[in-house]
């Protein structure tokens, strides 16, 4: 994913990097601590963590690449915030060889879901790094949005096939080796045992919309992004979102 710093990348970071800001001012009010303890799993070369740095919080990257890892680092070095993050070397089913059982505020699930063997292990995981009082953020590929691209491209036969499959590939030649529906997700999240805090369709529109009419349409990125965030919170678009957003809370943060 892009840095949600960027302006043209914000099309496909802005919702999430929104929900994510606010559920991390909700910590810093409730706990009283400025910064904060953020484990981000398949977090790679920094896109959600550096800036999360940057706003002072402490991160913990865990990663299977080691040249994300390595581009982590520098990236973490030239932003002035090497001292804010830590990347370590591991996947989510050995999540706690590399870190802390029960220690973190917030734990970001990016990007990871769609490649585990057991995704229901993975939140779980994900579930018990955190403290008592703490948040999941859960970003995953949407099938509806598979399932729309194809069709729009004009390969029918293979979105027929990624609504059919159990785990919503087109076929063979698919890079993705799973998609999840809204439904699908927050049971996941629940059955680890959070409350579900918001779910958000992300990349409802952008990854539709021609790159060539937001480039160069006055006030079309500005536009576009502001559709993206009206639409994003509407449970009648997150059937077609690119990427599904759940926020999960422990039973401690709901209070909070």
């Amino acid at each position: 994913m892009s840095d949600p710093m960027r302006p043209r990348a914000a099309l496909r970071t802005a919702v999430v990097w929104e929900v994510l800001q606010d559920a991390l001012e909700r910590r810093v009010k409730a706990t009283g601590r400025q910064a904060l303890d953020v484990l981000d799993t398949g977090g790679g070369s920094g896109n959600f963590a550096v800036p999360l740095a940057r706003l002072g919080h402490r991160v913990t990257v865990v990663d299977p690449s080691p040249n994300a890892l390595f581009a982590l680092e520098r990236r973490a070095a030239e932003d002035g915030v090497a001292d804010r993050v830590r990347g370590v070397q591991g996947d989510a089913h050995g999540l706690f060889d590399v870190a802390e059982r029960g220690g973190y505020d917030v734990v970001l699930c990016h990007g990871v879901l769609e490649y585990v063997d057991d995704p229901a292990e993975g939140v779980r995981n994900a579930v018990a790094a955190l403290r008592p009082e703490g948040v999941l953020s859960l970003l995953a590929s949407g099938l509806g949005g598979a399932v729309l691209a194809r069709a729009l491209a004009g390969h029918f036969t293979e979105a027929r096939q990624a609504l059919d499959d159990p785990n919503g590939r087109w076929g063979t030649g698919d890079p993705m080796p799973r998609r999840f529906t809204a439904e699908q997700l927050t049971a996941l999240v629940e059955g680890a045992g959070l409350r579900i805090g918001a779910v958000h369709g992300v990349r409802v529109f952008a990854d539709l919309v021609p790159g060539v009419l937001v480039d160069t349409e006055p006030g079309a990125l500005d536009a576009l992004l502001k559709l993206e965030a009206a639409a994003a919170e509407l449970a009648a678009f997150h059937s077609v979102a690119t990427q599904l957003h759940v926020l999960g809370e422990t039973e401690g943060a709901r209070g909070a």
